[in-house]
């Protein structure tokens, strides 16, 4: 199955790169400095993908004001030295390339801060595929995906919803799409759990680059 879609908005984190290692490195400096204790750390890739002060808040049980700070101290390690604690996938550099070539609109629909999204495709150097960057705010406002992809939305021209299509791991990718009208497309290499991502009833699914190359080419 090939889609007709012309303007595709492509998650960040799980989908075009794999930063597992520089976010939980982050998580794990931020509870150092202020004494928190996981029990569990091999459940800490539920930080890849999700608003980090939400994720913060959730686990540990912070009020909004602590769960911020901890993204403060966060982002001391990820700026320095996590975010270039990442790998692009495979293949996503082609396929990129491929796709621009035929004259399609990519933009990147991330939960990630803009300016952190921005280093990211420059350090992989895919930005010159991307024509637009739809991120979060500094400042804690637009992580949700579904303001996310409006936003994506609006700065590709807010054409037809049957332009669009919504590439992600995570059920918020998915979440975000179905709000705003559009089709969604669940990549099953990323870290999202397929019985919590098939509730939100994707319209593709790809399990691997190859075949997200497939249905985009």
């Amino acid at each position: 199955m090939i889609t007709k879609a012309s303007i595709l908005l492509f998650d960040l984190d799980g989908t075009l790169s794999d930063p597992k290692e520089g976010i939980l490195n982050s998580v794990h400096y931020a509870l150092k400095q202020k004494g928190i204790i996981e029990k569990h750390p091999e459940e800490l890739h539920c930080f890849i993908g999700p608003p980090l002060h939400l994720s913060f808040k959730n686990r540990y049980h912070l009020s909004e004001e602590e769960a911020f700070e901890m993204v403060r101290i966060f982002r001391e390690y990820f700026s320095a030295k996590g975010i270039y604690e990442n790998e692009i996938y495979p293949g996503i550099f082609e396929l990129l390339k491929a796709l621009k070539n035929q004259n399609k609109i990519i933009s990147l629909a991330t939960s990630k801060p803009t300016h952190f999204a921005k280093k990211v495709i420059e350090y992989f150097k895919i930005d010159p595929f991307i024509d637009f960057i739809a991120g979060a705010n500094s400042d804690g406002s637009r992580t949700d995906k579904k303001e996310v992809v409006a936003y994506a939305k609006e700065i590709t021209g807010n054409k037809a919803n049957e332009n669009y299509l919504m590439i992600g791991d995570r059920e918020f990718d998915i979440q975000g799409a179905h709000f705003n009208h559009i089709p969604g497309c669940w990549v099953r290499y990323g870290y999202g759990k397929e019985s919590i991502v098939q509730k939100e009833k994707p319209e593709y699914i790809c399990r691997s680059v190859e075949e997200l190359r497939q249905l985009l080419l």
